[in-house]
């Protein structure tokens, strides 16, 4: 097996494979998953030379983080890079109650993340979104006195905007930005983009197959389970998914020309746009991240990007990317 590249996340973050897994969908948000498979495809990432492994405390109530002290149970600890979000409010049905990432919280949360990983560290810790009610150099402060301490060794921010991005860089260096990056979520590519890149912040892009819609496995009779929060997405509703599936059949007959499946297509594309980005994939089975890791594989040539381009030019989607209520969180859209 070809060893997978590496790319640094910023200029002063961590060196990381060039693809990440995150593991939200193996505890949360995307119907049932199966425990042991979730494990099983753990190991298989860091078999495979995965270091990233993407999570956040609120994924399942701690469940996620859980789960990842269960397969990362006699690995090295330091060859595996651990991101987390935080800041996001659950009651105990699940449902969602905001956002604190004050200081005391973002203590607070650590304090627990780290006793349920049963590690002495983690390797970027972020808030899961900006907090309204918390100023980012508050938020931040916070965090660089954790890293100060031993606690975390960088800060990375989440679906944060230009303006939010330089503030908190003027606190401390930040390692990246997780931020929704695919071919039809371009938002960031404006403004976001270019100004973690004047700072030497990285990108970490979650989304890359835009849970699921761009995997080239979804079909549009497909049932979700009622925990499924795709059931309410306003891309995967009626004549927009309808649309937006006609657009990955473009995509289909690229791949095929390449001999690589649609998703390897996409991640591909995502990988493309800089050594500065590394595409986080959500695979929740073996062979979808079998699937994913051929990605990177796939070199797409001049021509093929053009196509590609010509198939999705930003804003080919149809409907936002969240419902409206979770689309007004969103500092990176504002």
């Amino acid at each position: 097996m070809t060893p997978i590249a590496t790319r640094k996340l910023g200029s002063t973050g961590p060196t990381t494979s060039a693809l990440g897994l995150g593991a939200m969908g193996m505890s949360d948000l995307y119907g049932p998953a199966d425990e042991a498979e979730s494990i099983a495809t753990i190991h298989a990432a860091l078999d495979a030379g995965v270091t990233l492994i993407d999570t956040g405390d609120f994924y399942g109530m701690g469940h996620n983080e859980l789960l990842i002290h269960d397969a990362l149970r006699g690995r090295d600890r330091d060859a595996v890079q651990i991101s987390v979000k935080f800041g996001a409010q659950r009651s105990p049905d699940g449902s969602w109650l905001g956002y604190d990432a004050s200081p005391a919280a973002t203590k607070t949360a650590l304090a627990y993340t780290l006793r349920r990983l049963r590690t002495d560290h983690i390797d970027i810790y972020r808030p899961a979104r900006l907090d309204p009610n918390v100023p980012v150099e508050e938020t931040v402060g916070a965090i660089a006195e954790l890293v100060k301490a031993g606690y975390v060794r960088h800060i990375g921010l989440s679906e944060v905007g230009a303006q939010t991005l330089r503030r908190a860089a003027a606190v401390h260096p930040i390692s990246d930005l997780q931020i929704e990056y695919s071919l039809i979520s371009r938002g960031l590519e404006a403004e976001v983009l270019p100004t973690a890149r004047e700072l030497g912040i990285g990108i970490t892009a979650y989304g890359v197959l835009s849970r699921g819609l761009l995997s080239g496995h979804w079909a549009p009779d497909r049932e979700l389970a009622g925990t499924d929060f795709r059931g309410y997405s306003p891309r995967f509703q009626g004549d927009n998914l309808t649309h937006n599936l006609a657009l990955v059949e473009t995509l289909r007959s690229i791949a095929g020309s390449r001999g690589a499946s649609v998703a390897q297509v996409a991640i591909a594309w995502v990988a493309s746009r800089g050594e500065d980005i590394v595409p986080l994939v959500g695979a929740r089975r073996r062979e979808r991240l079998a699937e994913a890791l051929g990605a990177l594989d796939v070199r797409l040539t001049a021509a093929d990007l053009a196509a590609i381009e010509a198939a999705f030019p930003a804003g080919a989607a149809a409907g936002e990317r969240y419902a409206a209520a979770q689309m007004a969180h969103l500092d990176s859209e504002h």
